[in-house]
C-alpha cells in the first residue's frame, strides 16, 4: 500500500510538471506578443511602482515583489484551508521562471522581426488557450498549484460557483488595482482576463476525467453533479 502510494504521488506531480511546462510555454507565447502582461503582473508591476516611489531600495525588484506576493498568499492559505498547499504549490513557484526563460529562447525567432499587430494578437490569444489548458492539467494533477491561480480556485470552492467566472472577476480585479496602482495594461491584459478562465472552465473537467480514470487509474471515479452540469453548459 505504501509503494502504491508513492507511486501514485510520482504520477501526480509528473503530470503537474507537463502541465506546468504547457502552462509557461503559454505564458512564454503571450509575452512574446507584446500586447501587455497578465492580470497577475499589472497587480504585481503596479504594487512594485507603488513601493518603490515610496521605498526607491535597489533590492526591491519585481521578482522580488512576485516572491513576497505568493508567500504571503501561501501565509493566507496556510490559516483559511492549508488543504491547498502541497508539493505542486512549490514546485510552481521554483520551475515558473526556468520554463518561461526556457520558452522565451525556444520562441526568439519567432519574435526577431517586425510581426503585424494581427499576428501579435493571434499569439496572445493562443498564449492563453494554451495557457488555461496547461494550467488546467495542473489543477487537477491532484499535487497542488501555483499561488496566484490558487486564489480563484480556492475562493471558487469556498463560495460553490463556476471557476470559470470566478477567475475572470479575480482577474478583472488584479488588473484593477495593478492598474490603479501604476501597472500597464493592454490589450493582451484584457484578452487574457476574459479568456483563460472560460477556457480553463471547459478543460479541467476534460482533463480530471482523463487523469483520474487513464491515468491514475482511480477506479471509483465518479464526476460529480456540477462537474456535469459545467460540461452540459
Amino acid at each position: 500500500m505504501k509503494e502504491n502510494k508513492v507511486v501514485l504521488t510520482i504520477k501526480k506531480v509528473i503530470i503537474l510538471m507537463v502541465g506546468l511546462a504547457i502552462a509557461h510555454a503559454g505564458v512564454s507565447l503571450f509575452i512574446s506578443a507584446n500586447l501587455g502582461s497578465d492580470p497577475f503582473n499589472v497587480f504585481i508591476q503596479g504594487l512594485f511602482r507603488t513601493i518603490t516611489r515610496f521605498l526607491p531600495f535597489d533590492f526591491i525588484t519585481h521578482g522580488r515583489v512576485h516572491i513576497v506576493i505568493s508567500i504571503l498568499i501561501i501565509i493566507i492559505l496556510l490559516i483559511v484551508d492549508r488543504s491547498y498547499i502541497k508539493i505542486g504549490t512549490i514546485l510552481c513557484m521554483v520551475f515558473g521562471g526556468p520554463f518561461i526563460d526556457l520558452f522565451n529562447k525556444l520562441y526568439a525567432p519567432m519574435f526577431d522581426h517586425e510581426i503585424s499587430l494581427a499576428m501579435r494578437v493571434m499569439y496572445n490569444v493562443m498564449g492563453c488557450i494554451i495557457l488555461a489548458n496547461g494550467m488546467s492539467i495542473v489543477i487537477k494533477s491532484q499535487a497542488g498549484t501555483g499561488p496566484n491561480d490558487l486564489v480563484a480556485l480556492v475562493i471558487s470552492d469556498k463560495i460553490k460557483k463556476k471557476f470559470s467566472i470566478v477567475r475572470i472577476i479575480v482577474d478583472i480585479c488584479f488588473a484593477g488595482i495593478g492598474f490603479a496602482l501604476g501597472g500597464k495594461l493592454g490589450i493582451g491584459t484584457i484578452i487574457c482576463a476574459f479568456l483563460v478562465g472560460p477556457v480553463a472552465g471547459i478543460m479541467m473537467p476534460v482533463y480530471e476525467r482523463i487523469i483520474n480514470k487513464d491515468i491514475l487509474k482511480i477506479e471509483s471515479y465518479d464526476p460529480p453533479k456540477k462537474e456535469m452540469d459545467d460540461l452540459g453548459e
